[in-house]
């Protein structure tokens, strides 16, 4: 492991991750594990070929970019980037995802929202305590370990203005937790209607566009008081990024380089490994 990044192990280890993650959440059965292992390595060999160097160059373009002044356009635009990418890959795992829903059991439907239950009582407990006060203090200290992750630590000052800028966020942690709920509502809801569907028609070809059509809901939300609310916050978030960017040392800047250097080098010699 010497020399092996942390994202280069996990990333190399993506597929069993994932196996593992999917099956806490479905419970698979010894029938269907070799086939949902099977389709896991051939997304990640595709990723690896396909998007690593798309990832790659983009990572080298943003270490000249992090070293001038940022505008809040640019951060929109890394985001929908990086969006759009995350679009392609959902779309290269519906084909073997349709064949999953098909082989899925009443039982592990059941699992499958006993799960989301326990996850989402986890998750209030870990982002949504009572204390208001609490709950902003642990969104502010979120947010500083991103920053520190990538421009190492900020000053005394800089946290402040940090703190004093995310004060004034229009996100609403209980509206996204309204938010996740339905669309836990809406994946069980979609589920259920292929199990429902007669034997005939619970093929892949007629599977694959309710799950399209779900990950477009997850990604747009069909409720337009939500998608209003997710705009604010996204703009805010463009202008918070640009702030606190420009706000950095020319050292914190060289550091920032630096990082997204190495997590370009990651993505490169994962590459180069999946080619060997």
């Amino acid at each position: 492991m010497t020399g092996c990044s942390a994202v280069r192990l996990g990333y190399s280890q993506g597929h069993e991750l994932a196996y593992w993650w999917l099956d806490g959440y479905v419970d698979f059965t010894a029938e269907q594990s070799p086939a949902v292992r099977d389709a896991l390595r051939g997304w990640f060999a595709w990723h690896r070929a396909t998007q690593l160097p798309e990832y790659a160059e983009l990572l080298r373009d943003a270490q000249q970019q992090v070293l001038q002044p940022a505008q809040p356009e640019q951060v929109c635009r890394w985001a929908d980037a990086l969006q759009q990418r995350a679009q392609v890959a959902i779309e290269q795992a519906l084909p073997w995802l349709a064949e999953l829903v098909i082989a899925l059991t009443p039982a592990q439907l059941a699992h499958l929202e006993q799960r989301l239950a326990k996850g989402n009582a986890e998750f209030r407990a870990q982002f949504l305590p009572d204390d208001a006060a609490a709950r902003q203090r642990a969104q502010l200290e979120r947010m500083r370990a991103r920053l520190e992750n990538v421009y190492g630590r900020l000053d005394r000052a800089q946290r402040e203005r940090l703190a004093q800028a995310m004060a004034a966020s229009p996100a609403d942690p209980e509206r996204w937790y309204a938010e996740r709920l339905q669309r836990q509502q809406d994946l069980l809801a979609t589920l259920r209607a292929v199990q429902a569907l007669p034997a005939a028609e619970r093929t892949p070809q007629r599977v694959q566009p309710m799950l399209a059509a779900l990950a477009q809901r997850v990604t747009t939300s069909p409720r337009a008081a939500y998608r209003e609310h997710e705009q604010r916050v996204r703009r805010f978030n463009c202008e918070l990024i640009a702030r606190v960017h420009n706000d950095t040392t020319p050292a914190q800047r060289e550091r920032a380089a630096a990082r997204l250097r190495g997590w370009e080098d990651d993505a490169r010699v994962l590459v180069a490994v999946n080619g060997t």
